[in-house]
């Protein structure tokens, strides 16, 4: 089965095009799931049930902040399978675990392999509530440095090979005469690129570009 993907962050059209805060459930239980949908209804978040994994794997994921509110016994595919094919798959969505008959050992798998909480039925309205604000937060956080380090990436290939070259120059704290003798170029030339690639790349100052720099995983060139 192939899982529909949202939108990655240079497709999203921004916080105006994306899916409200949604919380996915899965559980074969169908009282469960009705009370839980109501639960995080009252307090304004919206909801998404599914029966088993393979409902899920054949919807499309929110394209906003989610998590996903797990049952670790399902038919078909456990709780932990699907888990372990949601991390094949590329997608990070925080989990949280719900069992009425977890164990130890059940329960440190899940958080190794990423859970963000792990909660035993029958749990108090509260503590599941807790976990998804948590869960979603963290997830927005996520979203919000995977579309900073897709802009950043768009920006870079907007940048000449000799500018991408002198970026990484001033990574390493060299300074324009410095860089000037490592290229071979006149130090009026450095400062020329220097000046167009902080433009390009949306630095007000130097430390800014260096930030930039490092969060792109810039190297001096020859490393």
């Amino acid at each position: 089965m192939m899982i529909r993907r949202p939108a990655s962050p240079s497709q999203s059209q921004g916080n105006n095009g994306a899916d409200p805060p949604t919380v996915l459930v899965v559980d074969d239980d169908p009282s469960l799931r009705e009370a839980l949908s109501s639960l995080f209804r009252s307090v304004g978040t919206r909801v998404e049930l599914f029966g088993s994994a393979p409902e899920l794997l054949n919807s499309r994921l929110p394209d906003g902040p989610s998590c996903l509110v797990l049952d670790i016994r399902l038919p078909e595919v456990s709780g932990l399978e699907f888990q372990t094919q949601l991390g094949k798959a590329g997608i990070h969505l925080p989990i949280i675990f719900m069992t009425g008959h977890g164990d130890i050992p059940m329960s440190v798998r899940a958080m190794k392999a990423g859970a963000v909480d792990f909660l035993t039925k029958p749990f108090r309205d509260q503590d599941i509530l807790d976990a998804v604000a948590g869960a979603l937060e963290r997830d927005r956080q996520r979203r919000e440095r995977d579309r900073a380090q897709s802009e950043l990436q768009s920006l870079l290939r907007t940048l000449t090979p000799r500018e991408r070259e002198v970026m990484a120059f001033v990574a390493t704290g060299l300074m324009n005469k410095q860089i000037a003798g490592e290229m071979q170029l006149s130090e009026i030339t450095v400062k020329i690129h220097r000046g167009r690639l902080m433009k390009k790349m949306g630095a007000r100052t130097l430390a800014d570009l260096v930030k930039m720099a490092g969060a792109l995983g810039i190297d001096a060139p020859g490393k």
